[in-house]
């Protein structure tokens, strides 16, 4: 019997102490992609990739910024911005997100399937006006990167 808790209680111990312990992992979406340009969703975490046209010292082109799906807020950021290719006059909306303030930047034309939007993004912890401008995209290139 001695030698039977002794080696209840070794095993127990060595199991207890093991180096390899499985995590629990959540999985990666890719959502609508547009180019290079594409969204992509880890549990309620939204990060939108973009191609920034800047020329930036940096090595890669592609910038990111990144909200939690708190209030719907993925299809609330989908909203504001197919609502702003139909305002008259096109104006910039800002918009404010945890690490990053968002101006959507419209540009208008004589046909208004041709207006463009661009995203400009500067992160809140630094002082500079602007860090990165997205590539332009019209409403079809919108729909299909927030895959509506």
């Amino acid at each position: 019997m001695k030698k039977i808790i002794t080696l209840a209680v070794l095993l127990f111990s060595f199991v207890s102490f093991a180096q390899i312990k499985v995590l629990e992992t959540v999985p990666v979406e890719r959502l609508g992609k547009v180019n290079n340009n594409y969204i992509q969703k880890i549990g309620d975490e939204y990060t939108v990739y973009y191609t920034s046209i800047q020329n930036d010292d940096d090595s890669s082109s592609l910038r990111k910024f990144s909200f939690r799906n708190l209030n719907n807020d993925y299809s609330s950021l989908y909203t504001i911005i197919m609502n702003g290719f139909t305002a008259s006059p096109l104006y910039d909306i800002k918009l404010e997100l945890p690490n990053n303030y968002i101006w959507l930047h419209y540009t208008g034309s004589a046909l208004p399937e041709k207006a463009t939007v661009q995203f400009m993004v500067s992160s809140k912890e630094t002082a500079s006006a602007t860090s990165s401008v997205s590539e332009p995209f019209v409403k079809d290139q919108i729909n299909k990167l927030f895959q509506r």
